[in-house]
Formats: structure tokens, C-alpha cells, sequence
């Protein structure tokens, strides 16, 4: 008896063939007819989005990370056919070889039986490279129409911040304030990362319902949308957008609804982002850099990781959060300044060990003794026991069903703890005088002067879940792991 989640996806709302009760009633037979559990809790769908990029679609994206989890949640992934798990062989390939390879998990097309011989490879090649050029040449046809109803001042993309859209029309609404307020900010000398920052104190949302960054304030001050013009990329290449003529990537055209900015304020913005970028100049940073505490130390006002940032007293770590807008407490500080308070904190948890904080999570698997072995099975069954009961509360399973796979599962749990229980097991116990000998070893290392960023981190890696720093305190938290 196998656990199987289901996946179904449907690309717009007139393709009633494609359906999610459809696809869910022969996935439901399929897996009836082949003695496969399924229930509500692993059963994933996407509603009107294209399956051209996994990324794209967030409950294929659970469906993914829930399959990683230990023990395995399910089996199988049930789909109604190939082209609902992908329609690009790049995206197939690379998750059908990860569910296979590290979670064990087949993909099954319930519509589309293939079999399990050598043949069976060069067939499911076959039907994704088809679904794939359907894919391509449906986006080519579809491109080509939006292309030409922009050309006559047409929508064909969402409206942005401060608008909503009525009979095909971009329309004005309750944030268009919001928009006009943001522009007098920038002109008047506030940055984008303070104009966030107020936005939301004030409790505003962007149009996805998110709290603002600068990033969305950079792009509403550079969409020209808001002076009364579309712009559309046909190709999908990224373009300047507060460019007025058209170019061969992008098109720009007179659009049919009132504008929110001016034409003069709008240029008068653009030319002080241009001042401003001259000013003060993006320094990119490769993303291999090492650097002291790097990806560990969390700010305390919103738990965000504490990035590396350049300024003029030498390198820093600010709150990423406070970078973007998205937190309200500046959490800034020199690496160097950070690297004497956490030294300082180790020797206080050195000299008084039983004052140390844990991390409650294991800090690894299992430790492959026999016990383990058997009790990831306990679990593994215990968790279909749990499933077959959600299958007969969904109505997927009858109460018959139900009690003949209760009988087979609860005799393979009493199996499994037979040989449990007769099975010696001597796992180690946590000692705090052999953690505090370890921690001693590991300051010897990261207090050295020479000490580099790369050891320094590695080595506190070993024994540090995360470092906690309090800018209103001044003060560092370390939390260990067991």
C-alpha cells in the first residue's frame, strides 16, 4: 500500500476539460483502482497559472519542499497528465530526477500509463517535448494578441499600485494618494527606504497585500504608467520604464486612463534618481564573499538576518529588513564591534554553562543504529494511519476501506515494535561538561587575531544555532545547539 499526494493545475478558468474537480475524479480512480492513499492534506492546486516555470507556482513549490521532509510524507505524486507537472523538460527533468534520486517519490501520469520497461523512458520524453512546443507556440499566439491590443491602447497586464482596472480601463483608486504622496516625499528629499518605512508604520500595503521595501518605491517612482502611458515587453526583457518612446524590446504607447502624475514631476524625480544613483553608487558584492558572521546573527525587533553593508567607519552589519524599509529599528554595527561582544558572551557562557541557551532542534539525523532504522518506519506508518483517517473524512475512502487498511497498517506499527523493543539501543546523552570543553576549544580558535573570516565562521558554526543582537540593549544572545 502506497501515499500518494496529489497535483492539479489548471491554466485559465475556460478550459473546463482541465477542470480540478476532473482532474481530481480520475485521480481519485486511478488511485483506488491501484491501492494508493490520498487525502486533502497532500492534495496541491494551482488555479490560472501557466506551468512554463515551476517558481512560479506556489503550491507546486509546497508540494516540493513537503516531499523533501523526513520521514517521507508520501509515495507518489498523482497527476491528471504530464503537462499538469510541467510544460518546460528543463523543470521535469531536474524535479522528477530530485523526487526520484533524494526522496524516493514517483511522478505517475494517471492518464497517461507508460510502464516500467526501458521503452517507457523515450515515451515520457515524448509527451513532455510535445506539451513543451504546445507550451512555446500557445505563448507565441498569445504574445502576438497582447501585442496588438496594447498597439490600440489595450490592458494586458495588471495595474499597478494606485489603480484598478474597470471595463479594460486602469481607473484611480483609494492608493492613488498614496502614489502622489510618494512622489512629493522623493522630491522634497526622503529616500526610498524612509518613504517604505512610513508607509509602513502608517499600516499601508502594496497591491499583493505585502508590507513596502525601497525596491517597490524605486519602481513606482520609475513607472511611467502614472503619467498616462502603457508600456509593454513583448519579448519579456527587462527595460528602463520611465523611458518615453518605443523601443525594439519595449512599446510605448498613449494609454485611455487619467494619469496620477504629471508629466513635469514625474521628469523632475527621474532626474533627482539619476543625481542620486551618480551620488551614492551601488556597491555590488559578490554573493561567494566570506565575511565575518555571515548568515547567522538575527536582528531582535524582527528576526531578520543581519547582512553585510559598506560605509564610510568600515565594514558593517545592518538588519536586511531596515535595508529595504521592512523594519523600523536600525540595527547597525561594525563587525569589529560584534566580534568583541560575542567573544565577550562565549567567555561568559564558558565560565557559567549551566546559563547556556539551546536550540531545541536536533542538530542532525538520525545516527543509523538499528533503533533509529525502525523507529523512522514507526513513523512513516503512523503517518499513513493518520492519512487513511483523512481519506475516509474526505470522502475519498468508504468506512470498509477504511478498516481494511486500519488492520494492515496498526499490524505493521505492532510488527515494527516487536523489533523494536528487542533491539539494544545506547544513544549518547548531552553532557554540558563535554559541550563546555568543546566551546573552550572552539574560542581558542575564534579569538585568535589572525583568526580569518571563513575559520572564524566555520568553527562557530559547529556549536552556534544563531547569534541574537539587540542594537536598544547592546547586547548579543547566543543560542547553541544541542
Amino acid at each position: 500500500m502506497k501515499t500518494g499526494a496529489v497535483y492539479i493545475r489548471v491554466s485559465t478558468d475556460m478550459q473546463v476539460e482541465l477542470s480540478p474537480d476532473s482532474q481530481l475524479k480520475m485521480i481519485k480512480q486511478y488511485a483506488k483502482a491501484n491501492d494508493i492513499i490520498i487525502s486533502q492534506k497532500y492534495t496541491y492546486v494551482d488555479e490560472g497559472i501557466s506551468g512554463r516555470k515551476a517558481e512560479k507556482r506556489p503550491a507546486f513549490m509546497e508540494m516540493i519542499a513537503t516531499a523533501k521532509a523526513k520521514p517521507r510524507p508520501f509515495d507518489v505524486i498523482l497527476v491528471w497528465k504530464f503537462s499538469r507537472f510541467a510544460r518546460n523538460r528543463e523543470d521535469s527533468i531536474v524535479y522528477k530526477s530530485m523526487l526520484k534520486k533524494e526522496c524516493g517519490i514517483d511522478v505517475i501520469s494517471v492518464s497517461e500509463p507508460i510502464g516500467e520497461d526501458k521503452t517507457s523512458i523515450l515515451i515520457e520524453a515524448l509527451l513532455e517535448a510535445m506539451d513543451e512546443y504546445y507550451s512555446l507556440n500557445l505563448a507565441e499566439e498569445v504574445r502576438r494578441g497582447m501585442t496588438e491590443k496594447i498597439s490600440r491602447g489595450g490592458v494586458v497586464v495588471a495595474p499597478p499600485f494606485g489603480y484598478s482596472i474597470e471595463n479594460g480601463v486602469y481607473v484611480p483608486d483609494d492608493n492613488a494618494t498614496v502614489v502622489k504622496m510618494i512622489f512629493e516625499k522623493y522630491l522634497a528629499g526622503s529616500g526610498a527606504r524612509t518613504i517604505a518605512t512610513e508607509l509602513n508604520e502608517l499600516g499601508i500595503k502594496s497591491t499583493r497585500g505585502n508590507s513596502f521595501g525601497n525596491r517597490n518605491i524605486e519602481y513606482i517612482l520609475t513607472n511611467i504608467t502614472y503619467t498616462g502611458k502603457l508600456r509593454w515587453n513583448p519579448n519579456g526583457k527587462a527595460t528602463t520604464s520611465h523611458q518615453y518612446k518605443s523601443t525594439e524590446d519595449t512599446i510605448i504607447v498613449d494609454g485611455k486612463h487619467e494619469p496620477i502624475i504629471d508629466k513635469d514631476t514625474f521628469e523632475a524625480v527621474q532626474k533627482k534618481l539619476a543625481e542620486n544613483k551618480a551620488k551614492y553608487p551601488v556597491r555590488y558584492q559578490q554573493r561567494t564573499t566570506t565575511y565575518f558572521f555571515r548568515g547567522f546573527v538575527r536582528c531582535s525587533a524582527c528576526g531578520a538576518t543581519l547582512v553585510r553593508a559598506q560605509t564610510r567607519s568600515g565594514d558593517s552589519l545592518q538588519c536586511h529588513n531596515y535595508s529595504r524599509g521592512q523594519c523600523s529599528v536600525s540595527h547597525s554595527i561594525t563587525i569589529r564591534k560584534l566580534k568583541a561582544a560575542v567573544l565577550e558572551a562565549l567567555e561568559r557562557d564558558i565560565n557559567n554553562p549551566n546559563t547556556l541557551n539551546f536550540d531545541p532542534r536536533p542538530s542532525h539525523g538520525t545516527n543509523g543504529t538499528d533503533a533509529d532504522i525502525l523507529l523512522d518506519k514507526i513513523k512513516k506508518e503512523e503517518a499513513k494511519l493518520k492519512r487513511i483517517r483523512e481519506a475516509y473524512e474526505d470522502g475519498i475512502d468508504t468506512l470498509e476501506e477504511y478498516k481494511v487498511n486500519k488492520t494492515k497498517i496498526t499490524h505493521n506499527i505492532a510488527t515494527l515494535t516487536d523489533k523494536l523493543n528487542s533491539v539494544s539501543s545506547n544513544p549518547s546523552s548531552f553532557d554540558i561538561i563535554d559541550f563546555k570543553n568543546k566551546l573552550l576549544t572552539i574560542y581558542d580558535v575564534v579569538s585568535r587575531p589572525d583568526v580569518s573570516a571563513e575559520e572564524f565562521n566555520s568553527n562557530l558554526l559547529e556549536i552556534v544555532s544563531k547569534i541574537e543582537f539587540n542594537r536598544t540593549k547592546n547586547t548579543v544572545t547566543i543560542t547553541y545547539k544541542m
